[in-house]
């Protein structure tokens, strides 16, 4: 999801639940409530099916903001089960659940949890639940941060129609297994709308039926993993046209575009940038992830949302951020930039639980100065991660606590603060070659996949042959910052700096360089423990722009 931080200041994001106090629990310095752990973690009811398909077949009414249908969940059974937990909003009611097509199922309701009781099934078997519900779903109080549906309508007066459901979750809409660690392989979406209006959703469109209902059903079809809260449905009075980008190796991929009729001629101006930026992620990354299924932009009321091969977009077609946030000297569309990383880092790659969104965000967020460097050049990179340091809030941990449904950071910096974490790693290591290589490996070793922190960390010490446990434990469990302590010595006529770090990790021994005479002399500081150095001259200078770290001088 685009960052957070803008928004603060101008509206209060985050309230709290009307709970009682008995209702909440406490993690550390966390608070959540008893359906946050039902959402977000692993029980045994969950652990014990893994779904392999989501078809959701369903009905959106924009002028009543209802949603009807079902969904079928097909899953294999991992360890005999009575029991399985799914989700679904409390505020859309469950009308009938059915075994694989002949079984109906009774379930017990914890507010948005529902445990379904099955008969007895047995591990290796493969089964399907099909689940028919219908209701007003949610409206997003301000999305995408706040999720829900947006029902609004064009200058025109015809629907306009989205949905963001990431941290709320999918199941804010409709009924799945709604935990980040179990994606589908593949997921069909079919979709009835009124007559005159198109349903963009995930994937390739495969067929459009028109019904003599006066409603036109669309179906559409995923061929690749996806996060739940990807899946996505787009409504609206579209025009529709296409494009094709080359990658490196000769190949071709599909570009769609979908907005709203009126801005027909900007659209086409304004995303040929997109060439651009898949050319310069295929560079450092590899090849967009989910070629078979093509890439889209679908013109959104809200502004922006990274939904798998259909990406919500809301930028009014300006450059940066709504026209501000970039350097004025550069001319790109944060939203598409930013959004379009997602593809490879929260999309293909992706986390199983919210507490480590930062592989999601923070690498996303660093992709965009990966952008700015592959076109502007490595100076205007720097530049534009110093112009984000400033949202660097430091007041809580990067990583959040595990097993609950919890995304209320006070503030982003699983975004700036953990893209100011890779920039600093980067120089640390010292070594750009390997730099390079070790993202590029890390992204293509895990494509499609789900990885914790733990699979970043070991693979930088591989590669590196250096533990940097101390590192990531310090930036990304501490909300604090390594601080350089140093003051000058004059020994036998020569300066002499003396130097060591303070940290709240007693093992932390980053390496940098200090800059003087000319020289880029490079220290090895260890917590707590003076060392020395003999500098050219008096003068020197720490490169704070490209570590993210303070500075204080003793003594």
């Amino acid at each position: 999801m685009h960052l957070r931080a803008l928004a603060f200041g101008l509206f209060a994001l985050f309230s709290l639940s009307a709970c009682a106090q008995s209702d909440f629990y406490f993690k550390g310095d966390y608070r959540f409530t008893h359906a946050d752990t039902l959402r977000g973690s692993l029980r045994p009811e969950r652990t014990c099916y893994d779904v392999t398909f989501y078809g959701l077949d369903i009905r959106i009414d924009p002028e009543a903001r209802s949603v009807h249908g079902f969904v079928d969940i097909a899953f294999t059974v991992v360890a005999p089960a009575s029991r399985l937990q799914i989700d679904l909003d409390e505020r859309m009611e469950l009308k009938r659940i059915e075994l694989d097509g002949k079984r109906r199922l009774a379930w017990d309701r914890e507010g948005s949890a529902v445990f379904v009781r099955t008969p007895l099934l047995h591990a290796g078997a493969q089964h399907v639940l099909r689940v028919y519900y219908g209701g007003k779903p949610r409206v997003a109080p301000y999305a995408p941060w706040q999720g829900g549906f947006v029902w609004e309508k064009d200058r025109n007066g015809k629907p306009w129609v989205g949905v963001a459901c990431e941290g709320d979750g999918a199941s804010l809409w409709w009924p799945n297994k709604d935990h980040l660690s179990d994606e589908p392989d593949s997921a069909a979406i079919t979709v009835e709308v009124p007559r005159g209006l198109m349903c963009v959703a995930n994937g390739r469109l495969r067929r459009v039926d028109t019904l003599p209902s006066g409603w036109t059903r669309f179906h559409w079809f995923v061929s690749y993993p996806i996060n739940n809260y990807n899946i996505t449905v787009n409504i609206g009075d579209y025009a529709h046209f296409h494009d094709r980008w080359v990658a490196s190796d000769g190949d071709s991929l599909d570009l769609d575009y979908y907005v709203l009729r009126y801005n027909l001629d900007r659209a086409k101006a304004h995303f040929r940038q997109v060439h651009g930026v898949l050319s310069c992620f295929e560079k450092y990354f590899g090849k967009y992830p989910f070629w078979n299924d093509g890439y889209a932009l679908v013109e959104t009321p809200y502004l922006g949302m990274e939904h798998q091969g259909a990406i919500a977009y809301g930028n009014r077609y300006l450059r940066g951020y709504l026209g501000g946030m970039i350097p004025p000297d550069m001319d790109w569309d944060y939203i598409i930039v930013h959004e379009t990383g997602h593809e490879w880092f929260g999309n293909c790659l992706s986390v199983a639980d919210l507490a480590e969104m930062w592989i999601h965000e923070s690498f996303t967020t660093y992709m965009e100065s990966v952008y700015v460097e592959c076109r502007y050049g490595y100076d205007d990179a720097v530049r534009y991660l110093q112009g984000q340091r400033r949202m660097i809030a430091n007041e809580e941990p990067i990583l959040g606590p595990m097993g609950v449904n919890w995304e209320d950071w006070r503030g982003s910096d699983h975004y700036f603060k953990g893209a100011w974490v890779l920039h600093t790693l980067r120089h640390a290591i010292g070594d750009d070659e390997l730099w390079w290589h070790l993202l590029k490996s890390f992204y293509q070793q895990h494509a499609c996949s789900i990885v914790s922190t733990d699979d970043f960390v070991q693979h930088v010490q591989a590669l590196t042959g250096r533990d940097w446990s101390a590192f990531f434990e310090q930036y990304l469990h501490w909300p604090s910052l390594p601080v350089f302590e140093w003051h000058l010595e004059r020994v036998t006529g020569q300066w002499q700096l003396a130097y060591r770090w303070q940290a709240d990790v007693a093992g932390f021994d980053m390496p940098l360089w200090v800059e003087s005479g000319g020289r880029k002399i490079r220290l090895q500081p260890r917590t707590g423990t003076w060392q020395r150095t003999i500098l050219p001259d008096k003068e020197f200078r720490i490169p704070t722009e490209l570590f993210l770290i303070e500075t204080r001088k003793v003594r």
